[in-house]
């Protein structure tokens, strides 16, 4: 049991991120940068949005991936300390 505290965490780290990006993708802004509070969005700067959306998938996509292989068994969990 004691892989649940990490595989948890990272799925819900995955999902969030990926649930984030889609919304992202429906309403055409992200947020992004931080404390600025920076949005790109579709109209105004298409670099910068599909810039941050594939930022958003790759990220979700591998912090989902990383929970299932230690929910499986196949890494090692997250050291807490």
């Amino acid at each position: 049991m004691e892989r649940m505290p990490s595989t948890i965490v990272l799925l819900a780290l995955g999902i969030l991120t990926l649930f984030a990006a889609w919304r992202g993708h429906l309403s055409g802004e992200l947020v992004a940068g931080g404390f600025r509070g920076y949005r790109p969005n579709r109209q105004d700067n298409p670099r910068g949005f599909y810039f941050y959306l594939g930022i958003y998938i790759v990220a979700g996509t591998a912090w989902t991936v990383w929970g299932m292989l230690i929910f499986m068994g196949l890494l090692r969990p997250l050291p807490w300390r």
